[in-house]
């Protein structure tokens, strides 16, 4: 899919395959339920994003609305990606000691989590992750990385 083509969320789920589309909605839902509000959902870089508006924080590197989550199909596996655990090695600890708890193995990159199936993720520890992370606190968290 040609990064440049699709411009909403919708646009993105209906360019995907049915199996895709399908896995993607699932993932989807359960960031949507567990961010908490402040977060502008689009589309950017070819992944549905979950970003803060420039509105409330305009001074970006990069000029560009902040963003915390990603979701993508790729061709053999989706990610999803979590800069809250790059910023803050502490959550990066606790979704990893969660997955070891319940017995489920983590494929994650530096903040990038990839799965076949929405089954693959461990939605508990996911939307704990999320789910303090307010603007102001993922803003926050951002600033102190960048500081580093």
């Amino acid at each position: 899919m040609a990064k440049d083509v699709v411009l909403t969320p919708e646009q993105y789920l209906a360019a995907l395959p049915e199996a895709s589309r399908i896995r993607i909605s699932a993932v989807r839902d359960l960031v949507a339920r567990s961010l908490p509000a402040g977060y502008r959902e689009a589309v950017a870089s070819g992944m549905l994003t979950w970003s803060i508006p420039l509105s409330y924080y305009p001074e970006t590197y990069n000029r560009q609305p902040l963003a915390c989550v990603a979701l993508a199909a790729r061709k053999q596996y989706c990610t999803l990606h979590l800069m809250p655990l790059y910023q803050n090695p502490e959550r990066e600890q606790r979704l990893r000691a969660a997955y070891e708890a319940a017995g489920r193995k983590l494929d994650l990159g530096k903040a990038c989590i990839r799965f076949r199936e929405p089954g693959d993720l461990h939605p508990e520890a996911i939307a704990a992750v999320l789910a303090d992370l307010t603007p102001d606190t993922f803003i926050a968290e951002h600033e102190a990385a960048r500081a580093r």
